[in-house]
């Protein structure tokens, strides 16, 4: 953000450099498998809504509440993700389940009573957060549904899902940031190449940890990326993230609740 403050076209990088980097390593997986173009529509889907939309309500959350505020405040998706598993996909209830989300989900409340935060925080980053979260909540219990039963490589299918990505964050930047693309484009690839490069690696695990998993199981585990965003903030950036007691609390409750539902699942 610093280095390019157009956190739209941003997306737009990370995305299509994920892409581009998960269509190399699902080279082989499409050499070796059949794929059935039907059984990747979901996978479509699911990337337009994550992360497509979501790429830009997160880059405009990181913008206004920095990157461990809003990483930790997208840590309240798996509360959205069990409730539509429990109630859509009928994943079995199971009070360990719940008392881990609950967890995960204080660690997001905690950061409410916080007294320190950096002068360029605003509340609407939190909100930003939250509506990604909800965003990757529906995707998750979307590509959860759609990788059991098919037939469709992880590896081919988080192409897929990031390809959609891409194309929705282009279409929507070139119907209402067309001026500022050509302009701001030389400075957001080099800024936002690195974050393209994590999200292909990361959308890559994600996909074949659903392919193996529950979403009620995989979801909260992955919202553990909150913890790691608080200690990556702390010793990328430093000070000016006003990282208290309070952060390392929120982040240490996420990575329990994660702990608690693997320990006992």
């Amino acid at each position: 953000m610093r280095r390019s403050t157009n956190p739209e076209l941003g997306a737009l990088v990370a995305a299509t450099v994920g892409a581009g980097v998960t269509a190399i390593i699902a080279a082989p997986s499409v050499a070796a498998y059949t794929t059935d173009s039907g059984a990747l529509l979901p996978f479509l889907a699911a990337g337009l809504l994550a992360p497509g939309a979501s790429q830009i309500l997160l880059t405009a959350a990181v913008k206004h509440a920095g990157p461990s505020r809003a990483a930790i405040y997208m840590g309240t998706a798996p509360l959205m993700s069990v409730v539509i598993a429990l109630t859509l996909l009928g994943e079995p209830f199971d009070p360990v389940l719940i008392a881990g989300t609950i967890l995960i989900v204080l660690g997001g409340t905690t950061l409410a009573a916080e007294r320190a935060r950096p002068g360029r925080f605003r509340a609407r980053g939190a909100g930003l957060a939250l509506a990604c979260a909800a965003l990757f909540a529906t995707r998750d219990n979307l590509l959860g549904w759609a990788a059991h039963g098919q037939h469709a490589s992880p590896l081919v299918a988080a192409s897929t899902s990031l390809l959609a990505a891409a194309a929705v964050i282009l279409a929507y930047l070139l119907v209402l940031r067309r001026s500022r693309l050509r302009r701001d484009l030389w400075r957001a690839v080099p800024a936002f190449a690195p974050a393209g490069i994590t999200l292909a690696i990361g959308y890559d695990a994600l996909l074949a940890a659903l392919d193996r998993g529950r979403v009620s199981v995989v979801s909260p585990l992955n919202a553990t990326g909150s913890l790691w965003a608080v200690l990556l903030a702390a010793l990328v950036i430093g000070r000016s993230e006003l990282i208290g007691r309070r952060t390392i609390l929120a982040a240490l409750l996420i990575v329990a609740g994660g702990a608690f539902i693997s320990a006992f699942r």
